[in-house]
């Protein structure tokens, strides 16, 4: 069966050689070429290396200054290393990585050294016994903190941090005669790595992590909007506003709603550290982008059963779909209208004048699809025939009341936010 691999094995040390280098060769290509695509991708990427790669050069020139190497010494390398592990892709990231390690390195550091004071008070043979009955009380406590669910999702990398720079501190102070000197040269180097991490970060194309949901939260309402404009004229068979029927693209940018929510509330989380920007001020409201996105995605799921149908073999347009051809597709429309106008304002950060006009007329639109159901007589009609237009009528009128729950968050953000309010021109 396998008569290429007998022929190569039997081969000799030149023909092997030139078969490896052909495979090698092709494994570079393949290989520089995703690398190639990973950054078209995102630019961005390159962006973060390159300054990961500065910041790490800066905390490297402490090394070169001789007045402040002879003051720190080796513990420079704790600057070295809290750039590697604080340096994140967003400034949100790198902020509360940065801000949770110094904290926690101050705090853990300034504690080492108090049990230190009161160990020594023990005299020699007392010592490393309150040593080691402070440090279980202390790491067993913090460990237990770490989950509460709100200091697991803000504070865990600090308090992480603490539990190992404090455990540090105290043991190696019952060896250590210079305690003090040991935990203010870690805690200066510590503060200084993370000072450069965190301005370089910030000073040098900054990713803000704000920036990121907000336009997420945006793309996914949008989705939501684009799929029930194209729904109407793919289901009926019509073309609306000029769009192809061919045009497919909608049915598939929904589906990343489904599993966002995890993106979303880590992003929301992170976005907090990001305590001033020039476009969201302080203690913006980044809970409400969770809930917006909450409701989006419970939005898409049932969108999710109205692309089920579009894939349903059974798609002949009969009398009953006739009838309720006129108020699905007015539904369709509004909803569509409606989102990407939401989508706008969070967007832009602007009240929105028309969007209760589309929501108003959405609700029409659903009483006269309502009515249409009530008033039709299955007299003549075959029950297989009706059903499939009805469950998608059905399903509409379930997916309005999302639409509306949407509307009213992002209302309220808008609220919290202070969105700006469009100027009203008056005609002379």
């Amino acid at each position: 069966m396998n008569i290429a691999a007998p022929s190569i094995e039997n081969a000799g040390p030149f023909t092997r050689a030139c078969v490896w280098h052909k495979l090698l060769a092709n494994k570079i290509v393949e290989v520089a070429e995703k690398t190639k695509k990973l950054g078209q991708d995102d630019p961005r990427r390159i962006v973060h290396s390159l300054k990961v790669g500065l910041a790490l050069t800066l905390v490297s020139l402490f090394y070169y200054i001789q007045p402040l190497y002879d003051r720190i010494g080796k513990n420079l390398i704790w600057a070295v290393m809290t750039v590697v592990l604080v340096f994140e892709f967003s400034v949100g990231a790198t902020l509360g990585k940065g801000l949770n390690r110094m904290l926690a390195t101050f705090s853990s550091g300034a504690l080492g050294f108090g049990v230190h004071y009161l160990a020594t008070l023990a005299g020699e043979k007392g010592e490393p016994i309150v040593l080691g009955f402070f440090v279980a009380i202390i790491a067993a406590t913090v460990t237990f903190v770490r989950f509460f669910p709100i200091m697991k999702t803000r504070y865990d990398y600090g308090l992480l941090i603490f539990i190992l720079t404090f455990t540090l501190v105290s043991v190696s102070s019952y060896q250590e005669d210079k305690v003090l000197r040991m935990a203010y040269q870690r805690v200066t180097t510590i503060i200084m790595g993370s000072f450069v991490a965190i301005v370089t970060c910030i000073c040098i194309r900054p990713v803000w992590i704000g920036e990121e949901l907000q336009n997420l939260v945006v793309n996914n309402i949008e989705n939501l909007g684009n799929f029930l404009q194209g729904f109407s004229g793919e289901y009926f068979k019509i073309s609306e506003d000029g769009q192809p029927l061919s045009d497919k693209t909608f049915l598939q940018g929904y589906k990343s709603l489904l599993t966002s929510k995890n993106c979303e509330e880590t992003m929301a989380n992170l976005a907090r550290w990001e305590l001033w920007h020039y476009r969201f001020g302080f203690c913006h409201p980044w809970k409400q982008y969770v809930k917006v996105g909450t409701l989006t995605r419970q939005c898409a799921y049932k969108i999710d059963a109205l692309n089920n149908y579009l894939n349903s073999e059974i798609q002949t347009l009969n009398e009953f779909g006739c009838k309720i051809q006129d108020p699905s597709t007015k539904i369709c429309s509004e909803s569509g209208k409606a989102l990407r106008e939401l989508a706008s304002m969070v967007k832009k950060m602007n009240q929105s004048t028309s969007v209760n006009a589309h929501i108003e007329n959405l609700k029409i639109a659903t009483e006269n699809l309502k009515f249409m159901l009530d008033i039709y007589h299955l007299k003549d009609a075959k029950l297989q025939d009706i059903i499939p237009p009805a469950e998608v009528a059905l399903t509409l009128i379930d997916v309005v009341p999302c639409i509306v729950k949407i509307a009213d968050a992002v209302h309220e953000l808008a609220s919290l936010a202070h969105f700006k309010t469009p100027a009203i021109r008056v005609s002379p």
